[in-house]
């Protein structure tokens, strides 16, 4: 949604009303070049998707920009954030049904996902619920999974949003789940749920999806009114992280949506606020840590939350160069830390003494060691990593300018204020 024109851009404005988001693809599998030909989207064993066989860490918008629409600079807006390193695009449908005309909208967002590299995940809403006797509703969801499953822009299905929290019925859910497989058996499913629930009520939903996670969004005024839990903290997104890798039980990748902007933030008597970029470092590291194997962002197509040039492009692009686009830099498809996001939990019996609030996960690629570290809530602290193979010399922080830590006898030591993320790489 980001029109030079105020004009063509009102158009645009209609138009992003019905539109839920698009998807970004990663540049090993497609190169420089637009995808020409289907392929096939998989989960492996660690949870994490692959699409030809390519690792994919899943970094998305919800909704992002129209497909036609610029950024401010100059760049098609799909174009500017694949070039950061994003892969996924929420598209589909919003709150309205699908309809001829959403089907052909659709049809734009697949062919743009294709021409720069990305995949569409499809927002298919009430199409994924199929309850017997509603046959128009049922050759719908066949038409639009027909239609698309082939498109080289096709990345992954998403049926009704929310259901927990709805207490929307399992039943039709499965027969929509199942109807989605007959049809197309290379793209998976997922389904999104708020922060409410129980694990068990929550992991009823399991038999619906390939894929599960949840939203969060915690900064607002007061802090932390998007979560009923008593941690008030951005740290509740590694709360809610960790919920939902006990509600997928190993079994299914977890993403996570995180904030640009929500309701919370833009409601009449609410005061408008954004993550600040440690901010919103901290819960997408956080995220990741705690099993997340695919991060959303949610909330660039807000428009309450605009400034005048974001009114202008019809898009959050103020949020994007401020803040957001640092971070998709640091996790996204050209980040050197991708190939580490995008594999599975190393082995290595790592420990950290000295705080109890440290949280991190080790991971491994060839010669590559990689330590993702986050401090919840509290004092700053020294801690200590041991568990290292005992080679000696040092350990890159990454993101951090030049800075180094000292690995001796399999051990480094560093520094942990409140809501701090370090990023350590060793090689072998």
């Amino acid at each position: 949604m980001f029109m030079k024109k105020f004009i063509a851009f009102s158009v645009a404005v209609m138009l992003a009303a019905f539109l839920p988001g698009c998807v970004t693809h990663n540049k090993d599998l497609v190169g420089d070049g637009p995808r020409k030909s289907p392929h096939k989207a998989t989960i492996n064993q660690n949870m994490v998707l692959e699409i030809d066989g390519v690792k994919i860490f899943h970094v998305g918008f919800d909704v992002a920009p129209l497909p036609e629409a610029l950024a401010p600079n100059g760049k098609n807006g799909i174009e500017e954030l694949h070039d950061a390193g994003a892969n996924f695009l929420q598209t589909g449908m919003g709150g309205a049904p699908w309809t001829e005309q959403s089907i052909e909208r659709e049809q734009r967002w697949q062919d743009v996902a294709a021409k720069y590299g990305m995949h569409c995940w499809v927002r298919l809403r009430e199409l994924g619920s199929q309850e017997p006797g509603h046959p128009e509703k049922e050759a719908m969801l066949k038409r639009v999974v027909s239609r698309f499953k082939d498109h080289p822009g096709m990345g992954v299905w998403n049926s009704v949003d929310e259901p927990e929290w709805g207490k929307h019925p399992v039943g039709p859910l499965v027969r929509g789940y199942q109807m989605i497989h007959e049809l197309d058996l290379n793209h998976p499913v997922s389904i999104n749920q708020a922060p409410r629930g129980a694990v068990e009520s929550l992991r009823a939903y399991n038999v619906t999806c390939d894929i599960t996670g949840a939203d969060i969004y915690p900064v607002s005024y007061p802090p932390g009114t998007h979560s009923l839990l008593p941690n008030k903290e951005i740290s509740m997104v590694g709360d809610y992280t960790k919920t939902m890798m006990e509600v997928a039980e190993g079994k299914k990748p977890v993403w996570m949506y995180l904030q640009i902007a929500w309701s919370g933030v833009v409601k009449p008597g609410k005061t408008l606020r954004f993550p600040t970029f440690p901010e919103e470092r901290f819960m997408t590291y956080q995220a990741i840590i705690n099993g997340a194997r695919g991060i959303i962002y949610f909330g660039g197509n807000v428009s309450k939350a605009w400034n005048v040039e974001d009114t202008t492009y019809g898009w959050n692009w103020h949020f994007w160069n401020e803040v957001l686009k640092r971070v998709v830099e640091e996790i996204g498809e050209k980040s050197p830390l991708y190939p580490a996001l995008a594999a599975g939990n190393s082995k290595l019996p790592v420990k950290v003494t000295g705080a109890n609030n440290v949280e991190y996960c080790v991971r491994e690629t060839g010669e590559d060691i990689y330590i993702l570290a986050c401090k919840r809530e509290g004092d700053t602290v020294k801690v200590e990593f041991s568990g290292m193979p005992p080679v000696g010399g040092e350990g890159e922080v990454m993101f951090e300018s030049s800075r180094k830590v000292l690995l001796k006898d399999g051990k480094f030591t560093d520094w942990f204020a409140p809501f701090e993320v370090h990023v350590y790489h060793f090689k072998r």
